[in-house]
């Protein structure tokens, strides 16, 4: 066997489990032996690096199970509001991006509705922001467009306007648009937007690349390859930097499915994933967004919304028939589906699929549904009985101004009781997997590790400042360290189809892998350690300055 790249000793080793060993070895980028600080350093010889870890957490690289990374680096880039949690703070960058961008339209995200009085803008604040050309905002959650009068006036939105098939025209008492558009009624102007260029996007995704990275991120999911809303198809870009060379991190994806679009489209779909494979990125997966989110009562729900008059329920984006009928040709075709599904009703209609598949095809591809805000307690079990993945979002799992002052209101104090019910679905044998979802929330898997086990909110996450943030939500629904470090990697990995690859410390796995600045010794040390080191491949991909560090930090190099 060749002699050692690499030894990392003095380590609290995760594989993702907690493991008795403390030091591993890598050899041209694959772990080659794992095992005591003694049996390690024996491999050593001159020429092979060593990482003391001084008792720090060593795990697994994290792997980031739904996100879109493309968007999330050209937020970054472009007019950001997450950075701000108030109506000064978005007014400020709004005015500021305008005054310096002379582009024809100005286009942001990453607004909050509990930011605004009634929970959601107006076109008459945004036109006071940016009153000489049009102006699009897409929501945190994506849910939501918030557009100008000229913004409007460009796509031709009016009160006559009807409401597109699987989205909502907010209105005013007589009728007006308010300027924001729900879901799918949000094309009707982000279709209008320019195209954002090559050159963009490749830069949007390698900014994500790195932030990623910095956070311990080796491997991602993207939920969304094609456009939706002022999400970009970020394809092209991915195959680019495959090509050449540029993309390091594992990254698989799913194939956007059109919504509304009936099992007709089968076929198309089949061909682009194709068309991606020969041009070099193999896509398993196809993505199917069966509702909306809860606080615009697009979520697809069982029972009618609370106090909303007159009834409503959510609309399902896809019938349950032909949701049945795709999900079981693209099953029988070998490809998994990723499900989105928020409300209790939509979750029940992806596990009815996912069983007509089963009935029809027999045992096939492990399916996954994501967010999973509102689980029916009747369909727990099914998760494990059919063999489908619970993609959860950790950070959303805790009591922020939005989600009690928005959400709550709307489902109801019985269905808030089963809100992201992620210890019934442990508990019930269902495989799990977790993403952030950004940019719709902050990747940072530490944040979401901490609220998966505390359902709480981090300490220094500006969009959760109220103090029922501080007091764990649903106390029941919290994950053990284990479980939760397994989903936020091994569990990820396999849900991506790549674990035989990465997603554990194992000898003959790549060496994909993260050194915290501490030891996890309880479930508030996520809160309190952050990323020293990212190990791509073997190699040092991130490295956290030793001006940054909260206190001593391990990980210095030695030969």
């Amino acid at each position: 066997m060749s002699a050692p790249n690499l030894l990392i000793t003095g380590a609290q080793l995760w594989s993702p489990e907690r493991s008795c060993a403390t030091a591993l070895a890598v050899t041209n980028g694959v772990v080659t032996a794992v095992g005591s600080d003694e049996e390690i350093l024996a491999l050593a010889v001159a020429e092979t690096e060593h990482i003391q870890a001084a008792g720090a957490a060593v795990l697994p690289g994290f792997h980031d199970g739904h996100i879109h990374a493309t968007a999330g680096g050209l937020a970054l880039l472009g007019c950001n509001l997450d950075a701000a949690h108030s109506l000064e703070g978005y007014a400020g960058i709004i005015r500021n991006f305008a005054l310096t961008n002379d582009s024809e339209w100005v286009v942001g995200s990453g607004w909050f509705g509990d930011v605004f009085t009634g929970g959601l803008p107006t076109r008459q604040l945004l036109d006071e922001l940016v009153p000489d050309r049009p102006a699009v905002f897409t929501s945190h959650d994506a849910h939501g467009v918030w557009a100008n009068t000229e913004a409007l006036r460009r796509a031709g939105i009016t009160r006559e306007t009807a409401d597109p098939a699987a989205g909502r025209i907010v209105r005013g008492e007589q009728g007006e648009p308010t300027g924001v558009l729900m879901d799918a009624a949000g094309e009707l102007v982000s279709r209008l937007i320019p195209p954002h260029r090559p050159e963009d996007l490749r830069r949007g995704l390698l900014t994500a690349q790195q932030h990623l990275l910095s956070l311990g991120i080796t491997a991602w999911h993207d939920a969304l390859l094609g456009a939706y809303l002022t999400l970009p198809d970020s394809l092209p870009a991915y195959i680019e930097t495959i090509t050449e060379g540029s993309l390091r991190a594992r990254v698989t994806g799913s194939m956007w499915w059109p919504p509304a679009a009936g099992p007709d489209c089968v076929p198309e779909i089949l061909e682009k994933i194709q068309a991606a494979a020969e041009a070099g990125f193999k896509i398993r997966s196809v993505k199917i967004m069966q509702d909306g989110i809860c606080e615009n009562c697009t979520a697809a729900l069982i029972e009618p919304y609370t106090g909303v008059h007159p009834e409503v329920r959510g609309d399902s984006v896809i019938s349950p028939r032909h949701l049945a009928d795709i999900t079981a040709e693209l099953d029988a075709a070998g490809l998994s589906i990723h499900f989105h599904g928020v409300g209790d009703r939509a979750v029940r209609e992806c596990l009815d699929a996912v069983a007509h598949a089963r009935r029809r095809n027999g045992p096939g591809q492990r399916h996954q549904i994501a967010h999973l805000d509102v689980v029916d307690p009747a369909d727990i079990g099914r998760f494990a009985e059919l063999e489908v993945t619970a993609n959860l979002q950790p950070l959303w799992a805790r009591n922020d101004q939005e989600v009690l002052e928005r959400k709550f209101p709307l489902i109801g104090d019985s269905r808030a009781r089963h809100h992201f019910p992620f210890g019934a679905l442990r508990n019930a044998g269902a495989h799990l997997a977790m993403g952030s979802d950004w940019p719709v929330t902050s990747p940072d898997p530490l944040w979401g590790l901490h609220t998966a086990c505390t359902r709480t909110a981090p300490a220094a996450d500006h969009h959760a400042f109220n103090a029922e943030s501080r007091t764990p939500a649903q106390p029941e629904e919290r994950l053990s360290i284990d479980d939760a470090i397994r989903a936020y990697t091994l569990g990820s990995a396999e849900a991506s189809g790549i674990a035989k690859e990465t997603g554990s410390l194992q000898v003959g796995k790549l060496a994909d892998l993260v050194v915290l600045t501490g030891p996890i010794a309880n479930s508030e040390s996520f809160d309190q350690v952050r990323v020293a080191r990212t190990i791509l491949g073997g190699e040092t991909a991130y490295q956290r300055s030793q001006t940054a560090h909260r206190a001593e930090v391990p990980g210095r190099s030695g030969r």
